[in-house]
């Protein structure tokens, strides 16, 4: 059987065709690929936004921010060193881009000036870590993009 140009192009066209719908179904549907948003509730963030930018202006407004170091225990929160801890509330929350089930949220509870976030809990990369605190009625927030 012999095949003419005009056949040898539409067999061509179809091949390359589903070649493409291949690769488009399997990212379609394909767990490994799966497209979220960055978080669920992204329009109730985006609300908030504002009371976020003033809480940072907050903490730069304070003698000394909060810091954070690696230890071998896992990272190492300090807070200001001139406030009273029985006054700081809150929580810590970290954020994986990479992988939103590795998300967890801690609460502030200070016997000291240093909050101890475990090692167990971490895996090796980047992850964006937000404190979100009051102190005297004043809100804070420290953000910072980490690599653990």
């Amino acid at each position: 059987m012999k095949i003419n140009w005009g056949t040898a192009i539409v067999i061509a066209f179809a091949s390359f065709i589903g070649f493409i719908m291949y690769f488009v179904i399997n990212m379609a549907t394909n767990e490994k690929y799966d497209h979220d948003l960055v978080v669920e509730d992204y329009y109730q963030k985006e609300l908030k936004f504002q009371s976020d930018i003033d809480k940072e202006e907050n903490s730069k407004n304070l003698k000394t921010n909060i810091t954070w170091k690696k230890t071998k225990e896992g990272i190492l929160v300090e807070f200001p060193k001139d406030l009273d801890i029985k006054k700081i509330k809150g929580s810590v929350f970290l954020y994986r881009p990479s992988n939103k089930t590795l998300d967890f949220e801690i609460p502030i509870s200070l016997s000291d000036h240093n909050l101890l976030i475990p090692d167990n809990k971490l895996l090796d990369g980047r992850w964006n870590i937000n404190i979100d605190w009051t102190y005297n009625n004043e809100a804070y927030l420290y953000k910072k993009a980490i690599n653990y």
